[in-house]
């Protein structure tokens, strides 16, 4: 089945060459210019990516992340970012970014982002029935999937888009073992050399905003010298 991907750009060079590329991979392809028109097709259409720009006239990346964010319904958006906007490219990723690019970026590394974006939306929507799944609970913690949701002794915890998939796939395979690589190739979709401080650094971050001691986690585990568990439910009933 054919990918539809919003690309909101206002360099036309750079829009076309992305959309030329997507094609290339089977994708439909719908492109516009500036804020106000992005915001209106994202919230009308129905699609599997949007590839958003963050400095855009009119209304801005960040805002139309934030307003994308608050839909009922999940679309993945990857988005492209100056390279001297460090604050920017946090800030859209805690607003719900699934992934980011920084300019000028390789067409390559792009089209590579996209398909594992996609092979990650397929696994979540397949893995252990999760269309399905109500809800999980381990202790004080609550995860709803189909609202993407948390709450952490009944207080709701705001987590960016690849935070709470890092906590659902240590969720859906409690006590089991994964290593860094395995986590980005699992949870991120790509697993390069070099990229294992990002699994870290978001652990951490995920730690500090689900555990009531990140320094003695209940949660998420380390395993040292291989990589991070989920814990057991039985390891939670003896606290």
């Amino acid at each position: 089945m054919r990918k539809r991907v919003l690309i909101v750009e206002d360099d036309q060079d750079i829009a076309h060459l992305v959309a030329l590329h997507l094609k290339d991979i089977d994708c439909e392809v719908e492109a516009v210019a500036d804020g106000k028109s992005g915001l209106e097709r994202a919230q009308a259409g129905e699609y599997d990516l949007i590839i958003l720009d963050l400095m855009l006239p009119g209304i801005d990346g960040l805002e139309i992340c934030r307003r994308v964010r608050s839909r009922a319904d999940y679309t993945p958006i990857l988005m492209l970012t100056a390279r001297t906007s460090e604050f920017d490219r946090v800030l859209g990723l805690e607003l719900g970014a699934d992934d980011y690019l920084t300019k000028p970026f390789s067409v390559l590394e792009l089209v590579a982002r996209v398909k594992a974006l996609f092979r990650r939306m397929e696994a979540l929507a397949s893995r252990d029935g999760l269309a399905e799944q109500a809800s999980l609970r381990l202790g004080d913690l609550a995860i709803e999937p189909d609202k993407r949701s948390v709450e952490v002794r009944g207080e709701a915890v705001q987590l960016t888009a690849k935070e709470f998939d890092l906590l659902l796939h240590f969720a859906l395979y409690p006590g089991r073992v994964f290593t860094r690589a395995q986590l980005l190739d699992q949870v991120w979709g790509y697993g390069h050399e070099g990229y294992e401080h990002t699994v870290n650094s978001h652990i951490n971050r995920l730690r500090s905003k689900i555990e009531q001691d990140p320094a003695q986690p209940r949660y998420v585990l380390t395993v040292w010298g291989i990589g991070y568990r989920f814990s057991e439910p039985e390891e939670d009933s003896r606290e």
